[in-house]
């Protein structure tokens, strides 16, 4: 659930890159992510547009969570304390479950 609390916060949020299994890059505003991280980019743009000119005319995208390789940030959208204080809040659950 961390990495779903995170990109909730990045929803809205300008610039976000999309690389894909298959190749193909899009860069996009977060429209909306799930707990499967399946996202929706809206409006996007192809970064490779002579490769793929099929995808030239696509205003907005929904990916499948399974499908995507990487997804970059710029660097101004993620808080980098606030993702550390989730970071280590939840490897302390899961010691204290352990212990048990």
């Amino acid at each position: 659930m961390l990495f779903f609390s995170f990109f909730t916060t990045l929803i809205g949020k300008p610039n976000l890159t999309v690389e894909l299994k298959n190749g193909v890059i899009l860069t996009g505003t977060l429209h909306s992510v799930d707990q499967f991280l399946n996202i929706k980019l809206s409006p996007v743009s192809v970064v490779d547009g002579d490769k793929y000119p099929h995808l030239l005319g696509v205003t907005s995208v929904f990916i499948r969570g399974s499908v995507v390789r990487y997804v970059g940030l710029p660097k101004e959208a993620v808080d980098t304390e606030l993702l550390q204080d989730a970071t280590r809040r939840t490897v302390r659950e899961h010691r204290s479950v352990g212990a048990e």
